[in-house]
């Protein structure tokens, strides 16, 4: 007959301790509006867009995507498509996301 063996206390307990970086960083998003307009001015300062288009995503994830893409007038499909790694959304595209997570974009002379 097999031995059934019972899970450690600690290895169980750390599981239910452990969350995805990915997670965390949309719970803090949600709480902190500040830090989803701090999050992505240092995304924008990466050479690469595909940065930028991930932090904006993330940050549509932590407002809800469904609320997000009805408040700025864009199909709930086509912000997902936008916003993915090789998408390719147009400027008022961008500008109603942003207006929708209750952020605006800014230029300032580096």
């Amino acid at each position: 007959m097999a031995r059934i063996r019972k899970p450690k206390k600690g290895r169980a307990a750390a599981k239910e301790l452990s969350v995805s970086h990915r997670e965390r960083l949309i719970e803090e998003l949600r709480g902190d509006p500040a830090l989803a307009a701090e999050y992505l001015n240092a995304a924008a300062e990466d050479d690469d867009p595909r940065v930028y288009l991930a932090a904006l995503r993330t940050v549509a994830e932590a407002q809800g995507m469904a609320k997000v893409a009805k408040a700025a007038g864009v199909p709930r499909e086509s912000l997902y498509r936008a916003l993915s790694a090789g998408g390719n959304p147009r400027f008022s595209t961008l500008h109603a996301i942003l207006k929708a997570a209750g952020l605006k974009m800014a230029v300032q002379r580096m």
